[in-house]
This record gives structure tokens, sequence and C-alpha cells, in this order.
């Protein structure tokens, strides 16, 4: 099969967190990994388990079932050789053959709503004396850095019926892997994984890896499985319970949820709507954005109001009504937690036209909310007042009723670049579709009051002079 290196497929999970790679087998990311989760959904990334070499034994002798790319460009393992075919739905699955004929399937899935990644290998067809070995590859890393080999990492095991679990470093989530397989403890670094698409994008490309141990199965007495989690799924599971079972039972769970979409499109956009707090919000873009309040709102009304998705509309737009503060509603959430960033002039006008949107919705079904009415009214005249009275980087009412907005070295539009201290386009005084943003979000207020009618027809004035 031509497998192409440069397609990617990503499994998202619904905190924040995913799974994510290529149909080879390869990561060429340092993104790619099989357990990424979000410690402070959707945010607080971290890399957990990279990835996992894979092979069988048979009376022929030994295949592998994995390829690694490892520096300076050589590739460890014809594993990616053995794939006959690849299909990304309902989720990942590879079928691999062996040269004596033999096929088996790999399947790759993420549970919604939990940091958990499941994987099983099955023969297809009778098989005998077919031995699996599968070795994971862990880190406990940020999800923009890489791993180097060090002498802090933990390689301790702790092991359990049906599990066994690490706890790589102090203060990083532990790894909980469920399974029918048998574990044989034998820590060892690898070394040097390339990552090709950081070295395309300049950046630094190469990993050190640890890899615990060895999971081994006999596939002629069924299929093997291999659950990876944070060790908080433990305190979930049954006192007993079988590791098949439990796969099985996320594995309908999962295929239920994903029934229910009507075209892919509609799954796809499912995997950008998250959890915050005790709220909804959703993803700038795999796999590095988090939440960014410009293209949350943007996106809203195609991922939720078109969809007829208006419960998880309704959580997205009161999460976020609690973050207006001086008119502004914040541009993004930082991944490590510090105070969230209000470098953004037009979020809070997409806000406005989305909380807008959103209500007419509930209101021409006869089922509006009056306290979450009340709620989004209150954040759309917050906004409003807060742009007229005068904002963060200079963001202010003009006498013309338009927005002026900008002070060096800020970048307040959606042409955001930004390097170093250079803002490429700062844009400062009033940018055309600011405007427009503006002119609509006091048509909006009008709607409910007259108290900004004078205001929004004064704005109109000078937007059509100018």
């Amino acid at each position: 099969m031509n497998t192409s290196i440069n397609l990617e497929w990503l499994e998202a999970d619904g905190r924040g967190g995913f799974a994510s790679g290529t149909p080879t087998g390869i990561r060429t990311r340092r993104y790619h990994a099989l357990l990424l989760t979000a410690t402070t959904p959707p945010t607080g990334r971290l890399v957990l388990v990279n990835g996992f070499d894979a092979w069988v034994e048979t009376a022929r002798g030994t295949s592998s079932l994995s390829s690694q790319c490892y520096a300076p460009d050589v590739i460890g393992g014809d594993g990616a050789e053995r794939i006959a075919e690849f299909s990304p739905e309902p989720w990942p699955k590879w079928i691999y053959k062996l040269e004596d004929g033999t096929r088996l399937r790999l399947e790759i899935f993420s549970v919604k709503g939990s940091a958990t990644t499941c994987l099983s290998w099955q023969l297809i067809g009778p098989g005998q004396g077919i031995k699996l070995f599968v070795r994971p590859f862990l880190s406990g890393r940020d999800y923009h850095s890489l791993h180097k080999a060090n002498p802090s990492f933990r390689f301790d095991a702790t092991i359990g019926p049906g599990n066994v679990s690490w706890q790589p470093y102090a203060g990083v989530p532990g790894v909980l892997a469920t399974t029918n397989g048998r574990y044989s403890h034998q820590p060892e670094w690898y070394y040097r994984f390339l990552y090709r698409e950081e070295r395309e994008r300049g950046l630094e490309c190469e990993e050190d890896l640890a890899a615990p141990g060895i999971f081994e199965w006999d596939l002629a007495k069924g299929k093997a499985v291999l659950i990876l989690s944070t060790r908080n799924l433990a305190s979930t599971l049954p006192d007993a319970f079988q590791p098949v079972e439990l796969f099985d039972q996320f594995k309908t769970r999962e295929q239920k949820r994903r029934e229910l979409f009507p075209t892919r499109l509609h799954k796809s956009a499912d995997s950008y709507i998250v959890d915050r707090k005790s709220g909804k919000t959703i993803i700038a873009g795999y796999p590095w954005f988090a939440d960014w309040g410009r293209d949350t709102f943007i996106a809203l009304r195609g991922l939720c109001l078109a969809s007829g998705r208006l419960d998880d509309a309704r959580n997205i737009l009161l999460a976020w009504a609690e973050s207006v503060s001086e008119g502004m509603l914040p541009n993004r959430f930082p991944d490590s937690g510090e105070k969230p960033e209000f470098n953004s002039v037009d979020a809070s006008l997409w806000f406005i036209i989305a909380a807008y949107e959103y209500l007419q919705l509930l209101g021409s079904a006869e089922a509006q909310p009056s306290d979450d009415a009340r709620t989004l009214h209150a954040a759309i005249e917050a906004i409003l007042d807060g742009y007229t009275r005068g904002a963060r980087f200079g963001i202010r009412l003009d006498q013309d009723g338009l927005v002026a907005c900008g002070e060096p070295g800020v970048q307040l539009t959606w042409m955001d670049a930004k390097v170093g201290d250079w803002v490429v386009t700062p844009r400062i005084g009033k940018p055309v579709e600011i405007q427009a943003l503006w002119l609509n979000a006091l048509w909006v207020s009008s709607q409910f009051s007259d108290r900004r009618r004078e205001l929004f027809e004064r704005g109109c004035a000078s937007f059509r002079a100018r």
C-alpha cells in the first residue's frame, strides 16, 4: 500500500487532549502521540505516551509491525511496508499482511470525555503460534517541548491484576495501561527519534524516549487489548473487571456516539468542541492551538448553531460571558495557566453576533431560557459599555461613532503576526472589518432597546462616508 507519511489522523478526547499520528505509524511531529492529555482542560497539555514498537513472532521468524524515524534520517523497522490497508473511519484502522499471508488488524480510538486511548490487535482469520510484542514509549513532557534522556525519569512499574502503571516524574500524571497481556519489565532509552515536520519548520526535531517494558500476547487466543489512560481511570474501574470487556464497552459506546453524526464533516466538527471547567469551548486548531476568543465565536455559528447543537452553544456562550473584562473577552487562555490575554479588539464583537443568533434560534423554538437571555444581554451591554468608555490597548469610541484601536507593540486584529517585538501589521486606527463588527454589535443592541440607536445611525453614516 502506498501510505503517505504526509497524511495524518487525529482522535480528540473532548477535553483538549488527543491521539494522533500518520498512516505509516511513523511520528513526524512532536505532537504525534498515543496519550496526549489536557491536565486543565483544554490547556495544560502533556504528552504521556508517545508511541510504540510492535512485532510478531511466528514459526517463520520475527516480523515488525512498526517503523520509526531516527536521526540523521534512518528508518528503523519495516512494519510500514507490511501495511496492506488503512482507513480513518470511524477511527484509524490498519491491516498488516505478513509474508506467509497472515493478516492482522490494529485499531486506535480515543474515548470521548476521558483521557483514554484504546488499542487492539487481532488476527483476521485463523492462526497459530503468533505472539505479539508491544513496547510503549513514554515521556511526560509539555506537548510543545521535546524529551531528552535524563536520570530523573522513573522507570519503576506498579503491576496489578490486568494493569501496569508508571509515574515517570513527580507532578506529572501517571500512566495506567489496562491490558490482557503479560508485562515484562525491561527499561531502556531510545535515542534520537527524528520528527521531519519539525525539521521542515526549522525547529528542534530530535527526541529521546523511555521504554519501561514489553507487553506480550498470544494472538491465537484472542485479540490483544491495551488501554492507555492517566492513573485517574483506576479509581473508576470495578473490582472485578476484564480488560477485553472494558475495551468492548468503550468501543461500543464510541460506535454508538459516532453513528449519530449524519456526515463525516459533522463528526470532524465534534472534535473541536471540548470541555472547559464547568462549560464548553472550541479549540482553535489541532495540534498546537487551544481555545481563542476570536476563533471560538467565528466557529460557533457553524459548529453549533448551524448543526443544531444549541446546548453546546449555550454552554460555550455562558462560560465565556463570565470572562468579560473592561468590555473585552480574552483572546486566549495560555497553556501554562497564567492570566488570560486580552489582545483582541474583535473577539468580543464576534461574541455578540454568536450570542444574538443563538438567542434568535431559541426564540424561534419558543424555548428561550430567560435567565440565560439576561446573562447574555448583560454581557453584550458590558462589552459595548467598555468599548464606549475606553478599554485596553487604545480601544475607544470616537466622535464619529466608530471604534479606534491600537497602540505600538500590540496586534489586535486577526492579522496578528508578531516576530519578537515587531508587529507585522499593527493596523492602528480604524480597521475596516472592526467597524463592520462594531456597527453590527450596535444594531444587535438596538433590537433590545433604543439606548444605542442614535450611535448606530451616526456610526453607519460615518462608515458610508469614509
